[in-house]
């Protein structure tokens, strides 16, 4: 990975921006992506595209840009800050985090509280913490100075930076699906420098984990021929994993590709062949019923849109610290990068 797209990845990671409030990471992919794109706009919706003109077949990639995140409900005279989730939390991560208030006047640092473990009964200590139970404290002195610089409805993230570890891999907040959004664009970026004569779109989305409204919207503005759909998936290469339910999917093992029912199967097919010419080891992952990303909201628009899922091994998922391979990023950029050079200029995905 060169060091202009691993800055970008670094930047979209270190900007808060769950789901709901998707413009401080959204302006910065758009940012990039007018460094090399013919068009570059932003919906009503909040998605953002990046088209590469042709006269070919109309292609989408497709990555979602918001991340998980909590939301203020109440502040109390005391100055202590409620909340509820934005996405899916596993609620005993959150107990002693730092996180940041996105509020109107700027960042807040703050910390989420409960009660000491020397002060809980035998019972409590046996239970695991929930978030109603939780709350955020921001240094305030009464409710009336929190008021000031917090209100309800102001969207929060954890305060963790992204950390390098060894062998490549990369851990922060937000990989799923920032990471998406990343490898959609980087994937433009790759075809802008050797293009093939489809009409290509990479497209972040907003909202995947609470509605998957931005999917819905631009999969039906778009209409497009094929589209890719770029998640995560959860690794099976680590203590207490099940690989009879999971599959085999290594970290560092190479891209994941999507195989069920909302999947297309020629789609799926050309992926697969498109991996074997290039050399890029890959898993397959059983989705029998629902894929669980942008891909069911793809899928069923319109008169129905031929679709594929590549995902990225990830480690960790819903926490402040999923883990990625960054070779894992790259292969996926080269995957689907040569899955769209091999269309050609009218690619058929009837089943017959």
């Amino acid at each position: 990975m060169n060091e202009q797209s691993k800055r970008f990845l670094l930047d979209l990671l270190n900007t808060a921006s769950p789901s709901g409030f998707e413009e401080p990471a959204a302006r910065r992919w758009r940012a990039e992506a007018e460094t090399f794109a013919d068009e570059v706009r932003v919906d009503v919706n909040g998605n953002s595209f990046a088209r590469l003109r042709g006269e070919g077949p109309v292609v989408v990639i497709e990555g979602h840009i918001d991340e998980i995140g909590l939301m203020i409900t109440h502040i109390d005279d005391d100055g202590y800050l409620w909340f509820r989730p934005i996405g899916g939390w596993d609620d005993q991560i959150l107990t002693g985090q730092r996180v940041r208030v996105m509020g109107r006047g700027g960042p807040v640092p703050g910390v989420i509280g409960r009660r000491p473990a020397h002060l809980l009964t035998p019972d409590e200590r046996d239970k695991a913490s929930k978030i109603k139970d939780l709350w955020i404290d921001i240094g305030a002195r009464n409710g009336a100075e929190a008021r000031e610089r917090v209100q309800p409805g102001d969207p929060v993230v954890i305060e963790q930076p992204p950390l390098e570890l060894a062998n490549n891999r990369l851990v922060g907040r937000g990989i799923d699906n920032r990471m998406g959004a990343w490898v959609a664009l980087e994937t433009l970026r790759a075809l802008a420098n050797d293009r093939p004569p489809a009409d290509i779109y990479a497209v972040a989305t907003t909202q995947e984990e609470i509605t998957f409204l931005g999917a819905h919207t631009s999969a039906f503005a778009l209409d497009p021929t094929v589209a890719i759909v770029i998640d995560v998936t959860h690794a099976t290469d680590h203590p207490d994993s099940d690989k009879r339910g999971g599959g085999d999917v290594k970290i560092g093992g190479g891209p994941v590709l999507g195989r069920g029912s909302a999947i297309h199967p020629l789609v799926y097919e050309r992926l697969v062949a498109a991996a074997q010419a290039e050399g890029i080891s890959f898993a397959v992952e059983a989705q029998p019923r629902n894929t669980f990303t942008d891909a069911d909201a793809f899928a069923p628009t319109r008169a129905g849109i031929p679709t594929g899922v590549v995902s990225v091994p990830n480690r960790y998922m819903h926490s402040p610290n999923e883990l990625i391979s960054l070779d894992d990023l790259d292969a996926t950029v080269r995957l689907i990068a040569a899955f769209v050079r091999a269309l050609g200029p009218n690619p058929d995905f009837s089943r017959v």
